[in-house]
């Protein structure tokens, strides 16, 4: 019996071992790469080794940086997200004493906490740091029993990006806080998007871009769903917005999506965007796009709502617009993603994993590193965003970002976050589309939308 256990633990070893994403070593570190250039000295192998799994590539140059600066060699192992939670379960259940360090998003994390993924924190000393990082993500990184399990590098809060040229056209002023007041709530965007289209342009490139901002209640209440009038509200929003074509119709993370940031972009049918009409393929190629939507009208588009990490996604999009946006709150507090950090509750080597992440977390050396290079990436640690408060982002005209981002994250309040979110919110969202494009009443799809969760989920009870 324990040769059979013994070959299926192997086995199960050998297909994760295939199957993963993207392999990085850093036992051969290059005194060139940015990642470790800026450093002195690099410190002797010691002997020690510590094994990452990750879903974030972020941590490949936090490992390479803790080798260069400890003699520590790091093994890390970027996996796919879709693949990750049962990558990580699977060597668990085999009794894999490696990975030393695993992380997880904020959606994944209760339910690796549940089957003990994560190793306890608290056992290592982490409530001496209670109250260094941003509140919300230390809460996000306990368990039910307010045990810490995770610590992120980062803070992820949403806001609004704009252009600031369009905004002086069409509104006579740029200033964030005015800006914002064209957001204000959900009735207020619809008429901010019709005074957009009006004057030319289009308030997004999709009809996504306020989902950050809809999390209002939580979804599970006392075992009840609570499928709250804010939630309502937003599907009402989405759908006018919709079918009053006032979005680019272009699906987030589209070619087209992405184009908007930089300029102009074709103005699609809703038939493009929900795949009816195939003629255009939204996710082709920049030239290939091109040619698919010569002729078609073109607008500029206004806005995004992402959280603070789309700071780099538009750094990297906009090219020519540049220095020419900027931000601003949106109707509610929200956030979404971040990469939390904690060490395998069958890691032989806790101590020294413990170190690594108190290296990535709450180092401000570390911190300070990171933000430059990064280039713009918002850190967890108070101290260090205190210290950067007035630092100005060229891309966004001179605004001091991270002062914003560390006053929208202290408006996020986590307790609304449920284990269920992710696959109720996938439900609620196919119910907004399928009334957007006409295949259901809204009671219909309200109607179909109690039913998945009741299949999903018999425990929770449902007032229809």
């Amino acid at each position: 019996m324990k040769t059979v256990k013994k070959l299926l633990s192997l086995a199960l070893a050998l297909v994760m071992v295939l199957s993963l994403g993207v392999f990085a070593l850093a036992d051969d570190l290059d005194p060139e790469d940015p990642a470790i250039a800026d450093l002195e000295s690099i410190a002797e192998p010691n002997g020690d080794k510590l094994v990452v799994w990750t879903l974030a590539e972020d941590l490949v140059d936090f490992g390479k940086r803790y080798q260069a600066t400890t003699g520590t060699e790091m093994e890390v192992v970027v996996i796919a997200p879709e693949d990750y939670p049962t990558k990580v379960q699977t060597a668990l259940v085999g009794g894999e004493t490696e990975p030393d360090i695993i992380v997880g998003e904020p959606q994944m994390l209760g339910d690796m906490f549940s089957y003990g993924a994560f190793a306890d924190l608290d056992a290592l000393g982490a409530q001496d740091y209670a109250g260094q990082i941003v509140d919300y993500v230390w809460e996000v990184g306990k368990d039910d029993s307010g045990v810490q399990r995770a610590i992120s590098y980062q803070i992820t809060p949403a806001g609004i990006y704009y252009r600031r040229d369009i905004a002086e056209k069409v509104f006579g002023t740029s200033d964030p806080e005015e800006v914002g007041k064209y957001f204000a709530d959900y009735p207020t965007i619809l008429e901010t998007a019709q005074t957009l289209k009006d004057a030319g342009y289009r308030i997004f490139s999709s009809d996504s871009e306020i989902n950050f901002f809809s999390g209002l209640e939580p979804w599970v209440v006392d075992g009840k769903l609570n499928l709250a009038q804010a939630r309502l509200d937003y599907m009402d929003l989405v759908v006018a917005l919709y079918q009053g074509d006032l979005t680019a119709y272009a699906n987030q993370w589209s070619t087209p999506w992405y184009q908007a940031m930089s300029g102009p972009v074709p103005i699609l049918t809703a038939d493009i965007q929900n795949y009816a009409d195939d003629s255009v393929n939204v996710w082709a190629s920049e030239d290939e796009f091109a040619e698919a939507t010569e002729g078609l009208q073109q607008a500029e588009v206004f806005a995004f709502g992402l959280p603070s990490w789309g700071v780099l996604t538009l750094r990297d999009n906009v090219g020519e617009t540049s220095g020419l946006w900027g931000v601003c709150a949106g109707p509610e507090y929200g956030m979404s993603g971040g990469t939390f950090i904690g060490i395998s509750e069958l890691s032989e080597k806790k101590d020294l994993a413990w170190d690594f992440v108190k290296f990535c977390t709450l180092n401000e050396d570390v911190a300070d590193w990171w933000i430059t290079f990064s280039e713009g990436d918002t850190v967890s640690l108070k101290t260090v965003l205190e210290a950067h408060k007035d630092d100005e982002n060229p891309v966004y005209g001179g605004q001091k970002l991270y002062a914003f981002w560390q006053e929208q994250a202290e408006g996020i309040d986590y307790s609304k976050v449920t284990p269920y979110d992710k696959i109720i919110g996938d439900a609620w969202g196919a119910a907004i589309s399928a009334v957007k494009t006409g295949v259901s009443t809204k009671e219909e799809a309200i109607e179909e939308f109690y039913d998945t969760v009741a299949y999903t989920y018999p425990e929770i009870e449902i007032e229809r």
